[in-house]
């Protein structure tokens, strides 16, 4: 009897962050206290923009020296670039080493995976289990089955988190947006951080008016279709795997067309909203017009 699924995830890389000011670097440049990760502790943190739009997310371990942050592979050209921007007279190094380790999750397990790496509780939600990030062709855990990166997804997405790059485009969402002050990725307790004015407003004033929320239909349209009401654009879905899909939508649009009885569609599918049970935020009580 095994202990759960694990699979490795080929969208993530692995960049290494080193240096004698790197904890001081990515602490005052990111949204949550990177400099907390630690044995057994991992951190879920982003790079905003000055306007307070997500540029990158990712999950951050502590290895030895250095830090290991697990994030979109595709986005490691840019964030490496960008990190270069911050160096100044910082004593830190950047290296991407997505060609030397890999990122593995494990899910539905009793405990943590044995793994020749860095292994930790997801971040974002004790639900999604583990991350670790191990040297390629690393045995898996054996009391896990090894499992794929598409049923992964499909655990994530029945549970309603996010991934940066397919359920929101980067440069193009704020946190809330991405559900991310939801998920433990923003700190607004710590010191400043990029854009830290501009999320900081949001929580106070309570104008966050996009999230993401689940949606659940039938056979659902590819990521970046058009979510509608009544005939109106209400937002965008993502990713989705069976039956159940991610959707970025305006809260009181959504909500005025649920208490009309309008149809909610993802392209030509019916589409019923929810907000993942893990949230605080709810629909708003009234339409809020722009």
């Amino acid at each position: 009897m095994t202990n759960g699924r694990i699979a490795e995830l080929p969208r993530r890389g692995v960049v290494a962050v080193s240096g004698e000011d790197a904890h001081a670097f990515l602490d005052n440049l990111m949204t949550s206290n990177v400099g907390e990760a630690g044995a057994g502790r991992a951190v879920f943190a982003g790079l905003l923009s000055p306007q307070g739009k997500l540029l990158f997310d990712f999950i951050a371990f502590h290895d030895g020296e250095r830090y290991l942050l697990d994030m979109a592979r595709s986005e490691i050209p840019a964030f490496l670039k960008r990190l270069g921007l911050f160096r100044l007279r910082s004593k830190v190094d950047f290296a991407d080493l997505s060609e030397e380790r890999i990122v593995a999750a494990a899910w539905g397990g009793a405990s943590a995976p044995l793994l020749d790496g860095v292994v930790a509780p997801d971040p974002r939600l004790v639900a999604l289990g583990y991350r670790g990030i191990v040297p390629p062709g690393a045995d898996m855990a054996a009391d896990f089955t090894e499992s794929t990166e598409a049923a992964y997804d499909a655990h994530r997405i029945g549970l309603g988190v996010p991934e940066g790059g397919i359920d929101f485009a980067f440069g193009d969402a704020f946190p809330h947006d991405a559900d991310m002050d939801q998920l433990a990725g923003v700190d607004f307790a710590k010191g400043c951080f990029v854009g830290q004015e501009v999320v900081s407003r949001m929580k106070h004033r309570g104008t966050a008016r996009r999230r993401v929320v689940i949606g659940r239909g039938g056979d659902l349209p590819p990521p970046g279709t058009p979510v509608t009401a009544g005939g109106k654009p209400i937002g965008a879905l993502g990713s989705s795997a069976e039956g159940t899909g991610l959707a970025l939508v305006r809260l009181d649009r959504a909500r005025a067309a649920m208490d009309a009885g309008e149809a909610i569609l993802a392209g030509e599918a019916p589409l019923a909203l929810a907000i993942p049970d893990w949230a605080t935020f709810d629909w708003p009580a009234t339409d809020d017009p722009e």
